[in-house]
């Protein structure tokens, strides 16, 4: 072999060798969870504030590269799954009155809070949860990661693989709390009513509340206790808070009917997305490993001798082998990708609207849960108007 054609075996050789080895790697996760800071149980009930938890934003159009397993259907089960199980978490913890999960923009809660999916797998959940108040304060926005082990699919584990996330949400919500005077709490207590006042009777409670200029409110003036306008709205609004509370045995409902489908799929792409980052290492490995096979036999033809040629003619041989290899390898990582995304579809099929049954009628929820609060709004002040004699 001549000294060029060596020296370029020589110096591709380590490449070969280190991606022939394999790319594929075992990462450690942890199964502990965060214990949630407990509740005083002998907080007064005229501090106990309300917490309404909207639906998540799915953010289905920022599906990234480790999610190409979960489809659009997927995620938006999932932007219903999570609050829930969130609203879940923050009401056992003991630090609120009513905690609710609402549609977007509905309603007025003491507190709010937002939530958008950045990734979730099988491996790893990351949320973006931002608080505010019936105010217009914004608290903070904070992101927040998991990670599951294999360990996390176990039946004798928590049936929640990634509940270490909830917990520190629900702790910093918490901590976020404690520091709210007794007084300011109060306050937020009485913004939310007087602003769920005015959105069904603005004439009656206008100037109640000032908004500033950065949309937060603040209380101008009180109406009096025995103000019966006020006592038929806060009757309305025990109205609206019983159906709001129908909804959330929808969203129970759903989340125990979305439950076993969807814990079998994450089981499912923990397993698959590991496959298929090795796969895809694997390919990525033997398609570069092939290619310099090749440069290094092209280099060979070179040499002076017949052996160093038929060397080269076998490396060049080998390496168009393994640049096929990795191709194969490409298109099977793409099969476990169909073969979950063929499970996200079953999925959705399994998580269809329920009807919701109220006192004298039904509710079939048959499109969004937002038209049909729209829906029982218009109702609501139907009864507030023949009430009061307005219509």
């Amino acid at each position: 072999m001549s000294s060029r054609g060596r020296d370029c075996w020589l110096a591709l050789l380590p490449l070969v060798v280190l991606l022939l080895s394999g790319c594929s790697s075992n990462t450690v996760r942890t199964t502990e969870v965060t214990p949630v800071i407990a509740g005083d149980p002998g907080m007064p009930e005229d501090q106990l504030l309300d917490v309404g938890v909207r639906l998540f934003d799915p953010n289905s159009a920022a599906l990234t590269e480790e999610e190409i397993f979960t489809s659009p259907e997927i995620r938006k089960a999932e932007a219903r799954f999570m609050p829930t199980v969130l609203a879940g978490t923050l009401q056992k913890s003991g630090h609120w009155g009513a905690v609710r999960v609402a549609p977007s923009e509905t309603g007025v809660s003491d507190i709010v809070v937002d939530g958008k999916i950045l990734e979730s797998t099988g491996e790893k959940l990351a949320l973006e949860i931002s608080i505010s108040d019936a105010s217009g304060a914004h608290w903070y926005t904070k992101q927040y990661e998991g990670f599951a082990s294999k360990y996390s699919y176990d039946a004798k584990v928590a049936p929640e693989p990634f509940q270490d996330v909830y917990n520190r949400i629900t702790n910093d919500l918490a901590i976020a709390r404690a520091k709210l005077s007794p007084a300011e709490a109060k306050r937020l207590r009485t913004i939310s009513e007087l602003r769920f006042a005015e959105s069904f009777a603005p004439k009656a409670f206008s100037g109640f509340l000032e908004k500033d200029k950065n949309g937060r409110f603040s209380v101008r003036r009180l109406p009096a206790e025995n103000d019966p306008m006020l006592v038929r709205i806060r009757s309305i609004r025990e109205r609206d808070n019983l159906f709001v509370d129908t909804l959330q045995d929808y969203y129970n409902g759903f989340s125990r009917q979305m439950s076993a489908p969807y814990q079998d799929w994450r089981k499912e792409s923990y397993t698959e997305s590991i496959a298929y980052r090795e796969l895809r290492a694997q390919a990525t490995g033997r398609t570069i490993a092939g290619v310099a096979s090749i440069i290094a036999g092209i280099a060979a033809q070179t040499g002076d001798s017949y052996a160093t040629r038929a060397a080269g003619t076998v490396g060049i041989i080998g390496g168009a082998a393994m640049v096929k290899s990795g191709f194969d390898k490409r298109a099977e990582s793409k099969m476990h990708a169909e073969t979950l995304k063929e499970l996200g579809g079953s999925l959705g099929a399994e998580i269809e609207p329920q009807v919701i049954e109220l006192e004298d009628h039904s509710v079939t929820l048959t499109g969004s849960v937002q038209d049909q609060y729209t829906q029982w709004r218009e109702i609501l002040h139907g009864i507030y108007e023949a009430e009061t004699g307005s219509i």
